[in-house]
């Protein structure tokens, strides 16, 4: 499970161009059941806060993910990533990544200035700083999440078309890439809701089964609520769902 944790949530909440009308709003809050295998693991949660960085008016996205119960005794996770990003286009400017699982740790923070299209990481672990080249559409882990739920492609995308971005991850612009699988409805804690289901493409034989062991489930209304995410692992299943949300800025659409 090494390195699988909250970086595994929040790579697979990503998979859902900034358009005018946001599926989101400040006090947007997501917790998520996180089971392995038959085991409650651990929960993660999501915040989104209106903050100042700069002197200009952002956003800030927290996410953190911890194990719970018999799962803290024999491999105890504690993780913290963050991201300040723009309202209106969707780009970070700023973002952390503090991470221990299982005594895997990082300790980073990024800035990204778009005037030079780089990326200043400072390694807080290893005591050093480098500079890495990226373009104007880069996205860090987190903010990858909320940009895509804005995607204007969601609204007319076919079963088996794809969408990609890139994203800065572990010191390098990783080609996130995922499926459109089709529509489904799905059993959750508040009901029966009509969703769209995603897979992302991973890199195979690490940490995960296949090319295709993730699946995302989102629901089909403006908000694009992440429901449920699964994956195959070498050894066993990870799972994460929803079981409590607050200030969506719609209301989320239940069948029954």
């Amino acid at each position: 499970m090494k390195n699988t944790f909250l970086t595994f949530i929040l790579l697979m909440l990503s998979a859902i161009g900034f358009s005018q009308e946001s599926a989101f709003k400040s006090g947007e809050y997501f917790k998520f059941q996180v089971s392995y295998g038959f085991i409650n693991a651990g929960i993660a949660t999501l915040e989104l806060k209106e903050t100042t960085y700069n002197g200009k008016s952002v956003y800030h996205a927290k996410g953190d993910g911890r194990t719970t119960g018999l799962s803290k005794t024999f491999f105890k996770v504690k993780d913290d990533y963050q991201s300040y990003f723009d309202k209106t286009t969707g780009q970070p400017y700023r973002f952390v990544r503090k991470i221990n699982e299982g005594g895997y740790t990082k300790n980073q923070e990024g800035f990204i200035n778009y005037k030079t299209n780089t990326v200043l990481l400072k390694d807080y672990k290893a005591k050093t700083e480098k500079t890495y080249n990226v373009n104007s559409k880069i996205q860090d882990v987190i903010s990858s999440f909320y940009y895509l739920r804005n995607h204007d492609k969601l609204n007319n995308i076919k079963v088996g078309e794809t969408i990609q971005i890139d994203m800065f991850f572990d010191d390098e612009i990783f080609k996130f890439k995922l499926k459109f699988m089709g529509f489904e409805k799905i059993k959750t804690k508040f009901g029966t809701i009509n969703s769209m289901k995603f897979r992302p493409y991973v890199m195979s034989g690490r940490v995960f089964k296949e090319e295709e062991s993730l699946t995302i489930w989102v629901s089909n209304d403006k908000n694009k609520v992440p429901l449920k995410i699964q994956a195959s692992l070498l050894v066993g299943s990870l799972k994460a769902e929803l079981i409590q949300y607050k200030n969506l800025k719609t209301n989320l659409k239940v069948i029954k």
